[in-house]
């Protein structure tokens, strides 16, 4: 199932399941808040707010985790997973306008896997793994490079506002195959064409490495890398984002 959140016609954040992506259909889950409970209600996704998929406390992205983005970056391929955060300032919705910093060189798109925590977890073993992963989405891990390429903790270069779009629902993992195809077009144009048997390091190895160090929240999203393609963005571009599996994290680029 495909689980998306969204605010309807009166104000409500509300759930559902993402049943058709042509006319974009959702299966509603009833209110039952101060509301009448009308039972199950079908809306598409034209007459609704759609959210972020997830809430989460933090974005554990991975650098470098493509063989193909680390050599068309000039970098090695690291012997441990490249780690750095994302907070919650950063997140955005599909469908939104994400405007980004202003005076800036170069703003690049980024196309990756999420993975969703789905329980509160520390210490996990890559064999146990599965047991913490709610499903997965699509990420835009959207990249400042000027600062980037100046700084070593990354804050200004990945932390800004709107630099984390994610969605438009949680995948669960039977709906995500293995060799998932990671795909992204700007303004209609393939850019971006990879799968995730192209990982460096598994979802396995990840959640194992992260939860070394971090303790993991329901909700929380591991970004698992870029492929190669990376570009620069302009004013009015619109990005798409496609994980096999979840569908496209769409949202046009508003630069100052």
């Amino acid at each position: 199932m495909r689980y998306v959140r969204f605010r309807d016609s009166e104000g409500t954040v509300r759930r559902g399941e993402w049943t058709d992506d042509e006319g974009g259909e959702i299966d509603a889950y009833p209110v039952d808040e101060g509301r009448i409970d009308l039972g199950e209600e079908t809306v598409t996704a034209d007459e609704v707010e759609i959210l972020p998929p997830c809430d989460p406390s933090k974005i554990v992205c991975v650098g470098l985790n493509y063989a193909d983005h680390a050599a068309e970056q000039g970098k090695e391929v690291p012997d441990r997973p490249l780690l750095f955060l994302k907070p919650p300032n950063a997140v955005a919705s599909h469908g939104q306008t994400v405007e980004l910093l202003p005076d800036k060189q170069r703003l690049d798109y980024e196309a990756e896997l999420g993975v969703v925590i789905g329980d509160r977890c520390r210490n996990v073993d890559a064999d146990d793994a599965e047991s913490v992963i709610a499903g997965y989405t699509c990420v835009n891990d959207l990249s400042n490079r000027d600062d980037q390429s100046v700084e070593t903790n990354w804050v200004r270069g990945k932390a800004f506002d709107d630099a984390a779009p994610i969605g438009p629902v949680v995948a669960s993992p039977d709906e995500v195959p293995e060799d998932a195809a990671v795909q992204c077009r700007v303004n209609g144009e393939l850019r971006q064409d990879s799968s995730r048997e192209q990982f460096i390091f598994s979802v396995p190895e990840l959640i194992e490495e992260i939860t070394t160090y971090i303790t993991l929240e329901a909700g929380d999203v591991i970004s698992t890398g870029t492929p190669e393609g990376v570009g620069p963005l302009e004013d009015g571009d619109t990005v798409e984002v496609t994980v096999e599996g979840v569908g496209t994290l769409e949202n046009e680029v508003r630069i100052p």
